[in-house]
């Protein structure tokens, strides 16, 4: 599945339907919004239309979005460590990055209001998907310490 997913960034396919299928990514999402992402392997510059649901940080060239729609990318926020401001790493105004154990991926905003917008808004979803992993590893080392 790693080669396939790096097979996919390399040739800049979308994601499979296995990454999104269960999100109604184009109904009531969380935030949205024009950002500029650099991109993972090719390190250019480009405007994309984000939408922030249940966990997923999803990207698409246009803003019209549907059901129809293929996400560019996704991210699953609860593999996110931190999210943070950048612009004293890129020297850009309004960046800021989003970290995973394995990378890290810079956006840049159109305001500071903006920034600071998206910052708690995936900040506020990585904790709230994260302790749903933390709280099922707890009971887990529980269960374990029980001898069940």
């Amino acid at each position: 599945m790693a080669a396939a997913s790096l097979w996919r960034a390399v040739t800049g396919a979308p994601p499979t339907p296995s990454e999104y299928s269960n999100i109604e990514f184009w109904s009531t999402p969380e935030r949205t919004g024009w950002l500029t992402k650099q991109g993972e392997y090719i390190k250019t510059w480009r405007r994309r239309w984000f939408v922030l649901k249940q966990g997923k940080l999803f990207w698409f060239k246009e803003s019209n979005i549907t059901r129809y729609s293929i996400p560019r990318g996704v991210v699953p926020v609860a593999t996110c460590l931190t999210v943070k401001g950048a612009e004293d790493v890129l020297h850009k105004q309004f960046a800021f990055e989003l970290s995973t154990r394995d990378e890290t991926m810079y956006f840049i905003a159109d305001s500071e209001k903006e920034k600071e917008d998206w910052i708690n808004s995936i900040g506020r979803s990585i904790v709230q998907h994260s302790m749903s992993v933390t709280d099922n590893e707890v009971v887990d080392y529980d269960n374990n310490s029980n001898g069940k």
